[in-house]
Formats: structure tokens, sequence, C-alpha cells
């Protein structure tokens, strides 16, 4: 009877190391596109967590169209929702350092990310964003959604060619 519930004991930590395992955040494969550090508990290259295009795509995808600034007409963007990325890499801060390929910062309220359902673009109109047209990725808030959105403070947050996020 021992050895039977020795044996239970072992197999049961074997199954809860392997599902532990299959949670963990997956190393990139391809060329890292985005880099998260700061307060995250899930991480993939030492103290920080790398993302390729293909962990992007793989996280929940979201769509809305919207007008912005930079476009003649409202443009549909598809992309996993920032909080989704946020929860990804189980981060604990209040506000969010993002930067951009050329070093633009820009501070975001991590409230942000729930409570507008700000997206990380990695689609325009369907297409993958070339770097020449704000991409590869682009984080952007539903400004037709409200008349709040609609402003300075909210399109300065939306961040193209998005390359780090430093959780704060």
């Amino acid at each position: 009877m021992n050895n039977r519930r020795l044996f239970t004991a072992s197999a049961l930590l074997c199954a809860l190391n392997l599902s532990s395992a299959a949670l963990a955040l997956d190393t990139p494969k391809e060329r890292p596109i985005l880099v998260i550090s700061g307060k995250i508990a899930d991480k993939n290259a030492g103290d920080v967590a790398r993302f390729d295009m293909k962990m992007i795509e793989a996280l929940p995808q979201h769509t809305f169209t919207t007008s912005t600034p930079w476009f003649d007409k409202p443009v549909k963007f598809t992309g996993p929702l920032l909080a989704d990325v946020l929860a990804a890499v189980k981060a604990s801060g209040t506000s969010i350092s993002a930067v951009a390929i050329n070093d633009y910062k820009i501070t975001i309220p991590a409230a942000d990310a729930a409570k507008f359902k700000v997206i990380v673009a990695r689609l325009i109109d369907d297409k993958p964003i070339p770097v020449r047209e704000k991409g590869p990725l682009f984080v952007v808030y539903p400004f037709d959604s409200s008349a709040e959105l609609r402003t300075s403070t909210y399109y300065e947050r939306s961040i193209w060619q998005l390359k780090a996020l430093d959780i704060q």
C-alpha cells in the first residue's frame, strides 16, 4: 500500500510540473519584436519577457475600426488586448513605459488597458504593419468609442513602432 501511495504522489507531482511548464511563457523561435521588463512574474530571457510575432499572434485577437489623426479614414486594427499581453507576463505595476523603435517614450497608466480595451495592433486593414507604416506593433485606443479618447492625451499614448514595455 505504501508503494501505491508513493507512486500516486510521484505521478501527481510529475503532472503538476508538466502542467506548470505548459503554462510558462514560451521562448521566441523567431526574431523578438517586443521586450517586456519591470514588474513581471513570467520571464523567458533572464529578467525580461521577449515576444516574437508568432507569440503575439497566439494571444486572443481583437479587432475594432476607428478614426485616428494619422489616417484619412477609419482604419481596422487587429491584435491582442494590451491587458492580455500584460497578463501573459503576469505584470503587476500601475504604469507602463512604452518605447518605440526611434526611442520615443510615453507612460501609459496600466488601468487604461482594461478600461478602454486598448489593443497592440499587428494588422491594419487585415495586413501586417510594415515599419515604414507605424509597425510592426502599434498601441491603439478605440477612439470612436468615447469622446474622452479623442484628445491629445490618448493620441500620445498610442505609440507606434512599439519595441518595449517597462512595467513600473
